[in-house]
């Protein structure tokens, strides 16, 4: 078991391990005052592990609801979301209770975004489920929704309480979600650590595969106690998101799943960038070798004028300005700002 503090605005452990989840409430306990929770879960996950956690916590002495919708992104959505706080009133639950959400990135982000914004603030708990979750999504406090102008761009920063990751609920993930963790993973190497980098290019993660999580949540943590709020090192988190988003969008949030989307994003830029030269040495062919090691896509059939387009209301804009994350040599990433004018020349000649 590995354990990493994460020293934000609220300070708050990511636990790292196998078996967690059936003690979860021991840990909880620990963190939360009041014993009236909601889980919050999806239809494909709760059947797995939430009755497991539901009798944890009643056997602690909570009193547990559950709030099940159904799986995909395109639950996260201010429709779910209104459900979501019509179940917490029903409950009657007050600033003093708690969410805990069971699930993958779309689960975390929402219920992250309910609990900033339900009572003007509630407490709630991380059980981050899937590889993507795990190394991402679930630390830093970032919450969201999506909207149909673009991909989380209705949100908060909202600090879990606690991040409980159970490397045990990996063994249930479907290839292709385990592939779309590790869209985000690579992205860790390439921004921040060559060795990490090198790590998951040589294959077989799944032999180092803890390893690679703490990794990952430990380059996070750093960046997140420099720059919690997202206004200057903590932009280099969104390599290959401007363009992984855009994929996203332009597919109406059903073709490419968030983590490969994120792969071709971070390949197409970084080809863009060569082919300007605005990166020198040749690294495109060591990340495309790398993505396809480990299952990912480096292309997608978009016109580069819908990626454009479908790109420039990215949360990295500001005003007739963008900022765009580039990586000039596999390790270290850098901010890159360019007028939209400029910007559009990268990505679509």
């Amino acid at each position: 078991m590995n354990k990493i503090t994460v020293k934000a605005s609220q300070s708050y452990d990511v636990i790292i391990g196998s078996g967690l989840l059936a003690g979860g409430a021991e840990y909880i306990s620990d963190v939360l005052k009041s014993r009236r929770t909601v889980i919050v879960s999806d239809d494909n996950v709760y059947p797995l592990y939430g009755e497991k956690l539901k009798a944890s916590l009643t056997a602690a002495g909570f009193e547990v609801s559950e709030f099940v919708f159904p799986h995909g992104e395109q639950s996260k959505s201010h429709e779910i979301l209104l459900d979501l706080y019509g179940f917490l009133a029903a409950r009657n639950i007050t600033r003093s209770d708690s969410i805990i959400a069971l699930g993958g990135g779309v689960t975390g982000d929402m219920s992250g975004f309910a609990a900033a914004t339900y009572l003007r603030g509630i407490d709630y708990v991380q059980i981050p489920t899937s590889l993507l979750a795990q190394i991402d999504s679930s630390v830093g406090g970032k919450t969201a929704v999506d909207i149909p102008a673009g991909k989380n761009l209705v949100g908060a920063f909202k600090q879990p309480k606690l991040v409980l990751a159970d490397t045990d609920t990996l063994s249930t993930l479907p290839e292709a979600f385990f592939d779309d963790g590790m869209g985000e993973a690579v992205k860790y190497g390439m921004i921040w650590s060559e060795e990490l980098f090198e790590l998951i290019a040589g294959g077989n993660i799944r032999d180092h595969l803890e390893e690679m999580i703490v990794k990952c949540v430990d380059i996070k943590r750093e960046v997140v106690e420099t720059d919690e709020y997202d206004k200057g090192l903590r932009m280099i988190l969104n390599f290959g998101h401007t363009l992984g988003h855009a994929i996203e969008k332009t597919q109406n949030f059903c073709g490419l799943s968030h983590g490969k989307a994120v792969a071709v994003g971070m390949y197409l830029m970084t080809k863009a960038a060569e082919k300007h030269g605005i990166i020198t040495e040749n690294i495109s062919d060591r990340l495309k070798s790398c993505l396809e090691t480990n299952g990912l896509p480096f292309s997608a059939d978009i016109p580069a004028d819908t990626l454009f387009e479908n790109s420039i209301n990215d949360k990295k804009r500001f005003s007739d300005d963008i900022n765009v994350i580039i990586c000039k040599t596999i390790g270290k990433a850098d901010i890159v700002k360019l007028p939209i004018s400029e910007y559009k020349k990268l990505i679509t000649e």
